[in-house]
């Protein structure tokens, strides 16, 4: 057995008995959902770098690296600032809030079940979809460690994830992110992109061997990065995984500046990610799958042990995020689509239910994981249909006072609708889409509620600001 293996199987071995400690700390639905909402400044930077920055992030962010050069970095970097974007904006006005969910909180500025209930179905597909790419990513690194076929490997990889995420929920999520958020940053800045550009010979190597476009910030195109910085700027902004990551913060202030901190991490890791994809460019220029540079190179230049470490790194990345979608999209459902319809309640609070409903979330995830291969283009797909479906009744929700149910309900139908269409007609990764979503999803919100009755209502920042108001005035005897 080479050293390699035995490196990945203790990391394995390891993520297990966090989800077990994370087991014994979760006594409530709220510590199974949100960990109790208890995570302190530099544990909840850790974690939520770590469920932003997965399986596309990494795997995907080297791809485009080996692709298109130091261009390559526009996905992973906007979704960085998003992240900081999130962080300053409305951090505070969310953990405020303390509800479980996007949709719940639709709900409670539109007063209605059915944008709680619609706008819940556009998140888990966003979700799942999300999940997917990550364990397609696992599947990836999997396979260059062992040698296995893509289907046994998403049934290892993905198989570890569901079971710590079902055990310990948030909790365990949150134990396993921090020691992932730790591997990550040893295995990639510290290890394989010193030594990976270093074998290539340097930067002075890598001018010679590449192309020069691949120097060139805009190589990937003026059009993609435009539709990179909608899809994944405002994509992370509104994603039920991350906001669920936000509840989890101790207070408003930690929120805020463990995101700012998060997200500068994000922006680092972007550069990172395209650089050591030019190194895998300029020393394995022939490789049939892109998705499988960052493994090669890491097997290819690092010695026994050390690309195990590396590869370890590259699973921690992919795993923190496929776990923080699977609970994500479990979450939504049983909260505010399943616990709507079914069960008629405002909120779902039962442990043993959120542990169900986030063991069917992983089965559906590893079924789908079993057809779908691309995983650029699958979370190319998931951000469409979660922004052109939710940014704009998100934004309304927090800003615009004229905003109502009715059109909150037509913008997210219309949108999806839209998006849908423009997929199927312009294809799964063509810019069109989400420009022709976001559009339409604006017209629908805004024409059908001013043609409504007239309905001015605070929005929700300005109902936390009042609510922060309430709880700082001083109590008089």
């Amino acid at each position: 057995m080479s050293l390699d293996l035995v490196v990945i199987l203790a990391y394995l071995v390891v993520m297990l008995l966090f989800g077990y400690l994370g087991y014994r700390r979760a006594n409530s639905n709220d510590d199974f959902l949100v960990a109790g909402r208890r995570l302190g400044p530099l544990f909840y930077m850790g974690t939520l770098a770590a469920v932003v920055l997965g399986g596309a992030s990494t795997i995907g962010g080297v791809r485009l690296g080996y692709t298109y050069g130091i261009s390559g970095m526009w996905m992973v970097f906007w979704l960085g600032v998003g992240i900081v974007a999130l962080s300053l904006l409305f951090s505070g006005t969310l953990t405020r809030l303390r509800v479980y969910s996007l949709p719940e909180m639709l709900e409670r500025r539109y007063g209605t079940a059915t944008s709680r209930v619609i706008g819940g179905v556009v998140m888990i597909a966003y979700d799942l979809m999300v999940a997917v790419t990550s364990v397609l990513a696992i599947a990836a690194v999997v396979d260059v460690i062992l040698g296995v076929p893509a289907t046994p490997a998403i049934l290892i990889g993905g198989g570890v994830v569901v079971i710590y995420s079902v055990l310990g929920g948030m909790w365990s999520i949150s134990l396993t992110d921090i020691l992932q958020f730790l591997i990550m940053t040893v295995g990639i800045f510290l290890i394989l992109l010193p030594m990976g550009v270093g074998q290539a010979g340097g930067w002075s190597g890598l001018k010679l061997e590449l192309p020069e476009s691949y120097f060139d910030l805009g190589s990937m195109g003026g059009s993609t990065i435009f539709t990179y910085f909608l899809i994944y700027f405002f994509g992370i902004i509104i994603g039920q995984d991350v906001w669920q990551r936000v509840f989890t913060a101790r207070s408003p202030k930690i929120a805020k500046y463990g995101g700012l901190g998060a997200g500068v991490y994000c922006m680092i890791y972007a550069v990172a990610g395209a650089v050591i994809g030019m190194a895998a460019a300029a020393l394995f220029p022939d490789l049939d799958a892109p998705d499988k540079a960052f493994a090669v190179l890491a097997e290819g230049v690092l010695p026994d042990g050390l690309s195990g470490l590396v590869l370890a790194a590259a699973l921690a990345a992919i795993m923190s995020t496929a776990s923080a979608t699977i609970l994500a999209s479990s979450t939504v459902f049983g909260n505010d689509v399943w616990g709507v319809l079914v069960k008629k309640s405002a909120r779902m609070e039962s442990m043993r239910e959120s542990r169900w409903w986030t063991l069917a979330a992983g089965v559906v995830v590893i079924l789908v994981a079993l057809v779908v291969r691309d995983v650029v283009t699958a979370l190319t797909v998931a951000y469409n249909l979660l922004v052109g479906g939710l940014l704009v009744p998100v934004v309304a929700a927090l800003f615009w006072r004229r905003a109502t149910s009715q059109g909150a309900f037509a913008s997210i139908l219309v949108g999806s609708a839209v998006v849908i269409a423009s997929m199927a007609i312009f294809g799964l990764a063509a810019d069109q889409p989400i420009y022709f979503g976001l559009v339409a999803s604006a017209f629908a919100m805004v024409v059908t509620s001013l043609l409504g009755p007239r309905k001015d209502e605070a929005t929700l920042v300005e109902r936390s600001r009042a609510s922060e108001e309430r709880r700082e005035v001083p109590v008089r005897d």
